[in-house]
């Protein structure tokens, strides 16, 4: 278990604004290359790692990217005006450190502190302190375009939780890396993309899976989390272990493939709960609709607090959902 954390508390540390997930996949390539029979970077820039297998082609995607904030413009006072890029609330993001590709750190803030933090979805007044005293300061550390995300300020809570920006989705690239690295002599070919633009609509999901014409796909990515005072109206609870998707707004999951990681979480003892979302989505809704359409399906780590600076999961629920993918992946069999 400590492997696993080790791996997610790394990836979580690099840098990854949607459409800049080049550190990331840095970082990803050097812990899987030695395990792939083949590895490369598409024109998407999805990282791509493949271990060769008579059986069944099976997808398997875990975003890289990260929501963030792109700089629109900077005023005459130095101050950097901001875009989302991604789904971001104004209510989880003022008044945080917020870092640039470059290194730079800024406050992100709002024009008055009277804001009406419920009802306005916008980020039209919100912008970036970075400390510069003019213009011309500011436009010499930040450049119109560039990215900030929440700083990787990453934390251990109680015995075996993390919280920190970023575990939508570097929880689902450690759970695919670990799994990517424990598997041995598996009959089906394995395809595992860590994938780009995930947040601003599938992106490089639709691209890999155009390409790769899986015979199944399986996302791995986060999910809400219901057992908070007042949470989200969903039935996953945080700790209770892998949660199988039956759908979401993206997808209705294959019922084969959702029956057989079901029946190989039964047999194999595994914790998993099943996870119904109304909103929201996965790469899995693009795999599923690529070229004839691909059986696929989601496994979900619970996490609280989704798209805020202290998303939380549970390292349990992460080594379950390896343990449930690495069972699954050797049946030669991928739908019930």
């Amino acid at each position: 278990m400590n492997e696993i954390k080790g791996l997610l508390m790394k990836l979580c540390a690099a840098y990854g604004a949607t459409g800049r997930e080049d550190l990331v996949s840095g970082a990803i390539r050097e812990i899987v290359a030695p395990y792939a029979d083949e590895i490369r970077e598409d024109a998407m820039k999805n990282l791509i790692a493949i271990k060769r297998g008579k059986g069944k082609r099976v997808m398997l995607a875990a975003h890289m990217d990260h929501i963030g904030f792109v700089a629109t413009d900077i005023d005459e006072n130095g101050f950097v005006r901001v875009a989302n890029v991604g789904g971001i609330r104004k209510l989880n993001s003022l008044y945080r450190r917020v870092v640039f590709e470059s290194g730079i750190s800024g406050v992100l803030a709002a024009e008055d502190r009277d804001h009406d933090l419920a009802g306005d979805t916008t980020l039209r007044k919100l912008y970036i302190d970075v400390g510069a005293k003019d213009q011309a300061e500011a436009e010499a550390l930040v450049t119109r375009g560039d990215m900030a995300v929440y700083a990787p300020d990453v934390f251990e809570l109680g015995g075996d939780r993390i919280a920190g920006p970023a575990m939508d989705d570097r929880a689902g690239c450690a759970l695919l890396a670990a799994a990517f690295v424990a598997l041995k002599d598996c009959p089906n070919e394995i395809v595992a993309v860590f994938t780009s633009q995930e947040e601003v609509g599938l992106r490089g999901a639709r691209a890999a899976a155009f390409e790769i014409e899986p015979d199944v796909g399986i996302a791995l990515d986060v999910t809400l989390c219901g057992d908070p005072p007042k949470g989200p109206p969903i039935a996953v609870k945080l700790g209770a272990g892998i949660a199988v998707k039956v759908l979401d707004s993206s997808l209705i999951c294959h019922p084969g493939v959702v029956r057989k990681l079901e029946d190989v979480a039964e047999r194999e003892g595994i914790p998993y709960q099943r996870e119904v979302l109304t909103a929201g989505g996965t790469d899995a809704g693009a795999i599923q609709l690529s070229r004839g359409g691909t059986p696929a399906g989601v496994l979900s780590v619970p996490c609280r607090y989704v798209h805020s600076a202290t998303e939380t999961v549970s390292i349990a629920d992460m080594k379950a959902g390896g343990d449930l993918l690495t069972a699954y992946l050797m049946e030669a069999g991928l739908l019930a």
